[in-house]
């Protein structure tokens, strides 16, 4: 996989409102682990990162504003420079400046992960290839709640059938911190902590 040197991340409501346990059961444990080693190779390569967060207008929102809910999750703070984009719906380009930051910076391949995935993640790929921009989407640095009948890994992976090939290229954290500079460490980390299958091998 080739990242380009304009690339930008993109991290979708990683938020504790997530970790509220009225969400239900979740997928991918490793989520915010594998997205943290994501995000520190970024930042060690020197790429662009922005930071997507959700406060929601509805009144019983677990990501509304001014309660715990709605602060960064502690892998996943906001370093200076780092630029954040407040949203209130589930695409981070409505009613935000992200589509004019990233044209601006000519930032044309977007490497996106968070939650949930068949919701704000899904809805912010498609609407990032409709307006032009490349998107790789991490899926094992995001998850999503089982619902109606459903599995996590259900909707997960339904999620990723309708995105992939046309809206994004789906991969792995391993995939994407591969060609990651100085990353060669951390993926080695990876496999001796026995989760091989990030590697996308």
């Amino acid at each position: 996989m080739r990242i380009a040197e304009s690339a930008a991340l993109v991290l979708v409501d990683w938020q504790r409102a997530i970790d509220d346990p009225s969400w239900g059961v979740r997928n991918h444990p490793d989520a915010e682990s594998l997205g943290a080693r994501l995000l520190a190779a970024w930042r060690r390569s020197g790429r662009a990162v922005f930071h997507v967060k959700h406060d929601s207008v509805e009144p019983h929102s677990t990501y509304r504003p001014a309660q715990p809910g709605n602060e960064f999750k502690p892998e996943f703070v906001p370093f200076a420079g780092e630029r954040v984009i407040v949203k209130q719906t589930g695409s981070a380009f409505v009613g935000t400046g992200l589509q004019t930051l990233l044209e601006t910076g000519r930032h044309n391949q977007l490497v996106l992960f968070g939650v949930i995935t068949n919701n704000s993640v899904e809805t912010t790929a498609r609407h990032a290839a409709c307006l032009g921009f490349r998107v790789v989407l991490v899926e094992d640095a995001c998850f999503t709640f089982g619902r109606a009948g459903w599995s996590a890994d259900q909707i997960h992976a339904m999620s990723l059938a309708n995105l992939e090939g046309e809206y994004c290229e789906v991969a792995t954290a391993g995939a994407v911190l591969l060609p990651l500079d100085g990353a060669g460490g951390l993926v080695r980390e990876i496999v001796e902590d026995g989760a091989d299958p990030i590697l996308g091998e």
